[in-house]
């Protein structure tokens, strides 16, 4: 099982469980609204909102560290998504400090639910958890049917 935030939150899983993360690039601020702007919109991540209807709504996904772990204690989420864009911000409104996400800078977003952001991408790449940098297998995703 590789877990997502819909399992979450009905409490099947933990998110530090979450095998499934999407690499984003920052690419950019908009400091007047609190955003930080990623690579990883809905084609990236899913238009799955599962997690809406839930105690604790999770946008289009948690934002994380390189190494998987939630930033600013799991507030914040990708509120928006366009088709190649993710909007970065605290749940709650919250400033963000755009120099602690520089452009070019990467991050991993937790998926709300792990088969539809899997069927977008081509291909997995794995990573151990004791060196998240590093790539230790690489395999193609199946399409289709």
């Amino acid at each position: 099982m590789m877990a997502d935030l819909f399992q979450t939150g009905l409490a099947v899983t933990r998110m530090q469980d979450i095998a499934l993360s999407v690499l984003a690039t920052v690419i950019g601020h908009q400091a007047e609204k609190n955003w930080v702007i990623a690579d990883a919109g809905w084609m990236a991540m899913s238009r799955d909102r599962g997690t809406a209807k839930q105690r604790v709504d999770q946008g289009y996904g948690v934002v994380c560290d390189l190494d998987g772990r939630p930033l600013d204690g799991s507030d914040l989420i990708i509120v928006d998504a366009n088709e190649e864009h993710g909007i970065l911000a605290h749940r709650n409104g919250r400033a963000i400090k755009a120099e602690a996400f520089p452009v070019g800078s990467r991050v991993r977003i937790l998926p709300n639910h792990a088969c539809a952001t899997g069927a977008q991408h081509d291909r997995f790449h794995a990573v151990d958890a004791d060196r998240p940098g590093e790539i230790i297998a690489q395999w193609s995703s199946i399409s289709g049917w």
